[in-house]
């Protein structure tokens, strides 16, 4: 299968962007990694150069291996990032990723921890979402109710199909199922209307108005949001992993997502674990998707890191919180 990766990064978020470009080497990805950004690149992509062949002068390639090469995608958009999710992932298949049998969209704070095979196959089973912490919604909960009649005004109409509410940091679309995106970038250009602009979100950036901010508000996720309305609307079929693909509860993660603060880049081993917190699978994953091929860290801090992970890991298994 002809497949592609992207992701949407800025800051110190190119972290995350190298762990989660490794642990797809890792787990047996090959081709090409699409990461749109904002700002400046990172020092370890200094020796990207500009690449004509797939697009203008806002496109650089970094070639990794002879199977793996990242491209970085120079963005000119006022939307906050993550209310770009669909017109991106659009834009890439109507230009560098043209022909592709299925593109896959994940956050930079996601590391892959499957063999990409299953990847693929799980694609062919319909859109692949993961589900959400704070799933389920079930069919007459205020917010889904919100949905359905914000949206009938512009003649989109909703249709309860899952009580899941998912997660809007993965999403993968076959070819066949690309209207899905265009549908997603619709709702969410409606649902602009109702927070005062794209370049509007809960997260860092330009935070929403405090009507549209909090968990009883409907839009408050933006696109995590929207991207449930699509699930409603779509005529499609949506194959859904439960929240155990991202480690929100037990069982093995397929994705592991590391939500709020502070990031795993950021973390504190032996301050979290004095505070009863031991690092999540999210973190552990990250560390050890942080060495090859993509490399950076030193050798020595890399060294350090690891080895406070393992103390702090064993230390979490008799001293917690929870």
């Amino acid at each position: 299968m002809n497949t592609v990766v992207c992701t949407l990064f800025e800051g110190s978020y190119h972290y995350g962007v190298a762990a989660l470009t490794n642990s797809l080497y890792k787990n047996g990805y090959r081709g090409d990694v699409y990461a749109g950004y904002k700002g400046k690149l990172p020092i370890w992509a200094n020796s990207a150069l500009d690449n004509l062949e797939i697009g203008d002068e806002n496109i650089k390639t970094l070639n990794l291996t002879n199977s793996l090469t990242i491209h970085f995608v120079l963005l000119q958009t006022n939307n906050h990032l993550t209310n770009y999710k669909p017109d991106y992932m659009l834009e890439l298949l109507d230009g560098p990723a043209m022909g592709v049998d299925a593109i896959f969209y994940a956050d930079p704070d996601i590391v892959l921890n499957a063999p990409w095979t299953f990847i693929e196959e799980w694609v062919t089973c319909g859109v692949a979402l993961c589900e959400d912490i704070n799933s389920p919604l079930p069919s007459l909960h205020p917010r889904r109710v919100a949905w359905r009649r914000k949206l009938k005004d512009y003649n989109i109409n909703l249709k309860f199909k899952e009580q899941q509410y998912v997660n809007g940091g993965f999403v993968g679309v076959s070819s066949v199922d690309i209207s899905f995106l265009e549908q997603w970038k619709d709702i969410q250009g409606k649902m602009a209307n109702f927070i005062g602009g794209l370049d509007k979100s809960s997260l860092k950036g330009q935070a929403l108005a405090t009507e549209n901010s909090g968990p009883f508000a409907p839009f408050s996720k933006t696109d995590q949001d929207a991207l449930n309305c699509t699930v409603e609307a779509t005529s499609l079929v949506c194959s859904i992993i439960g929240k155990e693909a991202m480690g929100f509860i037990a069982g093995t993660p397929c994705l592991p997502h590391a939500l709020g603060t502070p990031k795993p880049w950021d973390w504190n081993f032996f301050k979290s674990v004095l505070n009863g917190i031991a690092p999540s699978t999210s973190v552990k994953k990250y560390w050890e998707s942080s060495n090859s091929p993509i490399i950076c860290y030193s050798s020595f801090y890399l060294k350090v890191k690891m080895v406070q992970l393992k103390i702090s890991s064993f230390l979490g298994r008799f001293y917690s919180k929870n």
